[in-house]
C-alpha cells in the first residue's frame, strides 16, 4: 500500500513521510503541511504513537484499541483503494500507514485558510443581518444551521470534478420544497462529468435547461438570511465550496426584483420600493430605445415645447439619434466595467466622475446632444436599482436589442421586441415553475407578496410557485 502511495505522490514535494516506530513495527504518518492542522496532527495521533514506541510491548492490544476506534482521542476512518487513500491525502486529510496491513487510517483535520466572515458587498441592507457567505464551504453550512435550527433541514454531498473534487451541498427542508424539483438537481449534479469547476456559475451554466434565454433561472445570492427565506419558501439552495455565493431554484422574475430589506422595513415601505424598483427596472431597458424612436420617427407626439428644445439641442449634432444613443450607452458600459475591474478606493469615483466629464466634454464638442445624455444617464442610474447582478445584466443586454429595433423600425420595432420578451417570459420555467407566475398564470394569491407586500400577519400561506402543495401553510391566520 505505502509503495503504490509513494508511486503517486511522485515529485509532489511538499509531501510529508514521518515514520514511527511502535512496538518494533513500521508506521508512517503522510500528509501535506500546508492544508492539514499539523497541531491536532501533532498533539492527537503523532504524540500518542510516540508514547506507544516507548510503552511496554503490547501490539496486539495496540492493534484491537485502534480497530476499536479507542487509540486516538479523534475519529478516524479505515480506507482500502490507493487511488481514494491519495485522494485524501491531496485533501488534507492526513493517513497513517503500517507496514503489512492493506489498508490505512485517515483523519478529518484538514485546515485551509480562509478569510473571516464580513458583510455583504453586493446585497447591503441597511436593516437586517450583515453577514454574508465566504469561501469556506462549512463555515457556510454553519451561517445556514445558524439561521435553521431543525432535523429537516438536510444537505446532500456531491464531489463534482475530475480533478477538483469540488465539494457541493444540495440544501432543502424536507417536506416542504416540490420532490420533482429536488429529484431532478439532485439527477443533475450527479450526472456532472466535468475537469472541474472553479465557480458556483459553472453549476449553473451546465445545470440549465433554458441555455438559449439571456433570463437567469437561477438566483445567486451571498446572504445566508436570503438562503433560509427561501428554503422556508419551498426552494432548493446549492452551496459550493469555494465560491461565496449559493444557488437557489427555482426562480421568478418578480423574485429577482425583491430584496431581503423589503422584509425587514415595514409593509408600505417595502411596497412602496418594490413598485419603485419595477418601474426603474423596466425603464433602464426601454427608455433609450423610446426616445429614439420617438425622436426619429414619431416627433408629432412630442410637445411642441419640448420638441422645440430637443430640435435645438440636436441642431449640431452630425450623428442620428440611434448612433448618439449607441455611443453613449457603450461610453457608459465601458466606465461602468473600468469601476468594476480598478481598484475600489477610486473605481467609483473614476465611473462616476469619468461619465459626468465625457458627458459634459460631449456636448460641448457638438458630438451628441444634452438631451440625450440626460436619457442614458437615468438609464444607468436606473439599472443600478436592479437587486440582483444576473437580471441586471440582461436588461443590459436587451436594451441594445431594443435601441437597435427603436432607431430602425420605430415605435413598431420597440412593441415587437417588448411582446416578444414577455412571450418568452411567459413560455420560459425555471424547473417546471412558470417564470411569470403569480402573473402568467394568473394567481391571485400570491399576490400578496409580489409588486407589494401585505402584513406579515396575512402572509399565511407560501407560494404555490415553490412548495409542495401538501404544505403551503406559513403560518397560522
Amino acid at each position: 500500500m505505502l509503495e503504490l502511495i509513494k508511486e503517486q505522490l511522485t515529485d509532489c514535494s511538499d509531501a510529508v513521510y514521518q515514520s514511527i516506530n511502535v512496538y518494533g513495527h513500521s508506521c508512517m504518518l503522510i500528509y501535506i503541511p500546508s492544508i492539514v492542522d499539523t497541531l491536532s496532527l501533532q498533539e492527537f495521533v503523532a504524540t500518542p504513537l510516540k508514547a506507544e514506541a516507548n510503552a511496554e510491548p503490547h501490539w496486539a492490544d495496540f492493534m484491537e484499541r485502534l480497530d476499536h476506534g479507542s487509540a486516538f482521542a479523534i475519529p478516524y476512518i479505515k480506507a482500502y483503494h490507493p487511488g481514494r487513500v491519495v485522494e485524501l491525502i491531496v485533501s488534507g486529510n492526513p493517513v497513517l500507514s503500517i507496514a503489512g496491513l492493506p489498508y490505512v487510517y485517515y483523519f478529518e483535520i484538514a485546515h485551509y485558510q480562509k478569510r473571516a466572515v464580513s458583510e455583504s458587498q453586493n446585497e447591503l441592507v441597511v436593516i437586517g443581518p450583515q453577514e454574508a457567505f465566504i469561501e469556506d464551504i462549512q463555515t457556510n453550512l454553519s451561517l445556514l444551521r445558524h439561521k435553521i435550527k431543525h432535523a429537516d433541514l438536510k444537505t446532500k454531498h456531491f464531489a463534482i470534478g475530475k480533478y477538483t473534487k469540488t465539494d457541493v451541498y444540495l440544501v432543502y427542508l424536507e417536506g416542504l420544497c416540490k420532490p420533482e424539483i429536488l429529484a431532478e438537481m439532485e439527477q443533475k449534479l450527479g450526472s456532472l462529468d466535468v475537469d472541474g469547476i472553479l465557480g458556483i456559475s459553472y453549476l449553473a451554466e451546465h445545470m440549465s435547461r433554458e441555455q438559449f434565454s439571456p433570463f437567469p433561472i437561477y438566483q445567486y445570492t451571498e446572504r445566508p438570511d436570503s438562503v433560509a427565506a427561501s428554503l422556508m419558501e419551498g426552494r432548493v439552495g446549492i452551496l459550493q465550496d469555494g465560491t461565496p455565493s449559493a444557488l437557489l431554484a427555482p426562480v421568478t422574475f418578480f423574485a429577482l426584483l425583491q430584496s431581503s430589506e423589503d422584509y425587514y422595513q415595514s409593509f408600505y415601505a417595502g411596497s412602496w420600493i418594490r413598485l419603485v424598483r419595477l418601474f426603474f427596472s423596466l425603464i433602464s431597458m426601454i427608455l433609450p430605445s423610446l426616445y429614439v424612436a420617438i425622436t426619429t420617427f414619431h416627433s408629432q407626439i412630442i410637445p411642441s415645447d419640448l420638441l422645440i428644445t430637443i430640435a435645438a439641442a440636436r441642431e449640431n449634432i452630425p450623428f442620428t439619434a440611434l448612433t448618439e444613443a449607441l455611443i453613449m450607452e457603450l461610453t457608459f458600459e465601458a466606465l461602468r466595467e473600468a469601476g468594476t475591474r480598478i481598484p475600489k478606493p477610486v473605481g467609483q469615483t473614476v465611473s462616476i466622475i469619468g461619465g459626468i466629464v465625457i458627458g459634459q466634454a460631449a456636448v460641448q464638442a457638438g458630438i451628441v446632444s444634452a438631451p440625450m445624455v440626460i436619457v442614458v444617464s437615468i438609464t444607468g442610474i436606473a439599472s443600478y436599482i436592479i437587486p440582483h447582478l444576473e437580471l441586471g445584466l440582461t436588461f443590459r443586454l436587451l436594451r441594445f436589442v431594443l435601441l437597435i429595433l427603436g432607431g430602425t423600425l420605430g415605435l413598431i420595432g420597440v412593441f415587437i421586441a417588448v411582446f416578444m420578451i414577455y412571450g418568452h417570459l411567459a413560455h420560459l420555467r425555471s424547473f417546471g415553475s412558470p417564470y411569470l407566475q403569480p402573473l402568467a398564470p394568473l394567481v391571485f394569491e400570491d399576490w400578496r407578496d409580489t409588486l407589494f407586500r401585505v402584513p406579515s400577519q396575512y402572509m399565511n400561506k407560501r407560494s404555490s410557485s415553490f412548495t409542495d402543495s401538501k404544505n403551503k401553510r406559513r403560518q397560522k391566520p
